[in-house]
């Protein structure tokens, strides 16, 4: 449980949330508005499992890699990098939490899209080479631009297309959103780890840009959502879900802190906190999309 770091997972379900709630009908469809419900756990299930896969594939190639110091982490400690288990176990658990997040997928390729499995694919492969082969793309300041694509804009559009065959721009919208979110996550992530990040030469995307520009870079990314939101809202004639701007309420904390300077074991909280701004607006913009669908 350690190493899933459970603390991560809203930022799965809530872009497969949006997306499914995007894709409800009128309410002359019934109860569920067209939504078909095995699709909608499949797609939860696809997210939950590559979330939880890279988090075990990115505690095991960091640990073998040595650049997980247990004596100068600040965050959550490490299955590898703190002797908790084996690098061995470790690898285990990601081949089992891939292996789940391709059961999940399987009935979506048979039975909506055959396609679709060269998606989930290039998601394994993308939460592997985060940290893990001989140039992992984490290293080199790129990481979040995997959570920003499969994390926003694949989970949610995605969501979507599952359900309808078809792409549509309020989901397109959304995903940049809900994205936004998911990416702040890994920057306030990475601003925290700076200092043990430099002595590793781990070249984060907070590495190369230093801290005063990760802040400003944090702020942007958490207000833009609130931006956005109407504009799904209004002109994709979803009013409702203009109810997610109520986030903007629990939002106002993190980036205060953040801007204000708040360094080291002062940023584990401002994690926490943003989690939760995600997960809140992201629900709140889902039960508006659902009910104005």
């Amino acid at each position: 449980m350690l190493g899933a770091r459970p603390r991560t997972l809203p930022a799965a379900v809530a872009p497969v949330l949006v997306g499914t709630a995007a894709a409800a009908g009128p309410a002359s469809l019934g109860p569920l508005r067209g939504l078909t419900v095995w699709i909608a756990l499949c797609a939860l299930g696809v997210a939950l499992f590559v979330q939880v896969a890279t988090n075990y594939a990115n505690d095991y190639s960091d640990g073998v890699r040595g650049t997980d110091d247990p004596g100068e982490r600040i965050g959550p400690p490490r299955l590898v990098g703190n002797g908790l288990a084996t690098p061995g176990q470790v690898k285990r658990a990601v081949v089992v939490s891939f292996a789940l997040t391709a059961l999940c997928g399987l009935p979506l390729v048979v039975l909506v899209q055959p396609w679709l499995v060269l998606v989930g694919a290039a998601a394994m492969a993308a939460g592997w080479f985060y940290t893990g082969g001989p140039r992992p793309y984490g290293y080199a300041g790129l990481g979040e631009v995997f959570v920003f694509v499969f994390f926003g804009l694949v989970a949610t559009v995605g969501s979507t297309y599952v359900q309808l065959e078809r792409v549509t721009w309020v989901s397109v919208v959304a995903g940049v959103a809900v994205g936004c979110f998911a990416t702040a996550l890994l920057v306030v992530n990475n601003l925290r780890d700076i200092p043990g990040d430099t002595r590793a030469h781990k070249r984060t995307l907070a590495v190369r840009l230093g801290d005063r520009r990760t802040r400003i870079l944090y702020a942007a990314l958490v207000t833009t959502p609130f931006v956005l939101i109407p504009v799904f809202a209004g002109a994709g004639g979803r009013p409702l879900a203009a109810l997610g701007l109520l986030g903007v309420l629990l939002a106002r904390r993190p980036v205060v802190q953040v801007l204000g300077g708040a360094s080291g074991r002062a940023l584990v909280p401002v994690l926490a906190d943003t989690g939760r701004v995600q997960l809140v607006t992201c629900v709140l913009v889902a039960v508006g999309l659902f009910v104005g669908g």
